[in-house]
């Protein structure tokens, strides 16, 4: 655990990039920092940012007392500022350096966000030059059993994307695959093999785990994993 704790530690920020930013503090995996968004109409909404190794930002709002905003994007918060320019959130939501206001594209903050992002849109990609998707599973609401996805085209990912979002989908619902409710699960042997190129019984790695492209987004979608990343990609 110890090894664990400076292994995360290490990985992020020295305390020196982050010594003239207001209100910094560090955790197990994460760092966090005071932040805000400025609206003309409304002012600033501050909030508490947290960066974690792994590339994700989150924001817990304290524009007001009561605000129960919690764990939201930059975008989201950025949306909730009220702030006037949206779409900008790189530019927009800034930390307190030596007591001015700097935006988050100015800072080391994004230093592992933007790695991901590469990781996402480049270096992901399996032997056809393509980003790579492992096959994931669904679960049945009728039959409780869990049926395979596999996500190479934009297509498919679509079909498991609005599954994901279905609490009520079904064997019948499906539309990739002719499968019902009477064919039997895979058994779990065959489950450990989810297309991952380099290794078939791989269990998740940055070849075949995707944080988010042009696949398996989608800018006609509501939800709001969709919704930042599309927000982010025209950032």
């Amino acid at each position: 655990m110890a090894n664990g704790q400076e292994k995360d530690d290490l990985f992020l920020f020295a305390d020196e990039e982050l010594s003239e930013m207001s209100g910094w503090k560090k955790g197990a995996d994460f760092i966090e920092v005071m932040c805000g968004c400025t609206s003309h109409r409304y002012g600033d909404a501050v909030g508490r940012l947290r960066v974690f190794a792994s590339g994700e930002l989150e924001i817990s709002c304290e524009c007001t007392p009561g605000c129960q905003e919690d764990k939201l994007t930059p975008a989201a918060f950025e949306k909730h500022s009220g702030r006037e320019t949206a779409r900008k959130w790189k530019s927009n939501v800034w930390v307190i350096v030596k007591g001015d206001k700097v935006p988050l594209s100015k800072t080391v903050l994004l230093k592992y966000y933007n790695q991901t992002s590469k990781g996402a849109n480049g270096s992901h990609k399996g032997p056809n030059g393509r980003p790579c998707h492992r096959d994931e599973f669904v679960c049945c609401r009728r039959c409780n059993k869990e049926r395979r996805f596999r996500l190479r085209t934009k297509e498919e990912c679509r079909n498991y994307h609005d599954a994901v979002r279905n609490p009520n989908w079904k064997c019948s619902d499906s539309t990739s695959d002719k499968v019902t409710c009477e064919d039997e699960e895979e058994r779990a042997s065959r489950k450990v093999l989810r297309g991952c190129s380099r290794s078939p019984s791989c269990k998740g790695c940055t070849t075949c785990v995707c944080f988010g492209c042009e696949i398996c987004r989608f800018s006609d979608c509501s939800c709001q994993t969709c919704v930042d990343f599309t927000r982010n990609s025209e950032s």
